[in-house]
């Protein structure tokens, strides 16, 4: 089954912190975005590997956008 890992606020990506193939458990940080000049760790909802990675460091990303796919 596939889980999206979705961006909590909107901001830009500051650091990635898996890459495709990691293995992440739930509470997991995975990607860190800067909002409002704070930085924001984003976490996983799910544990799985992940299939797919979306953004890169420097994109801009909207609150609700799917970020990171996984393969539970």
């Amino acid at each position: 089954m596939m889980e999206k890992i979705e961006a909590t606020v909107t901001g830009r990506v500051l650091e990635v912190l898996v890459q495709v193939g990691s293995k992440v458990n739930v509470g997991d940080d995975v990607v860190k975005i800067e909002s409002m000049k704070m930085e924001i760790p984003v976490s996983s909802e799910y544990a799985g590997t992940v299939r797919s990675i979306g953004i890169a460091v420097d994109d801009s990303v909207e609150e609700g956008q799917a970020i990171i796919e996984l393969e539970a």
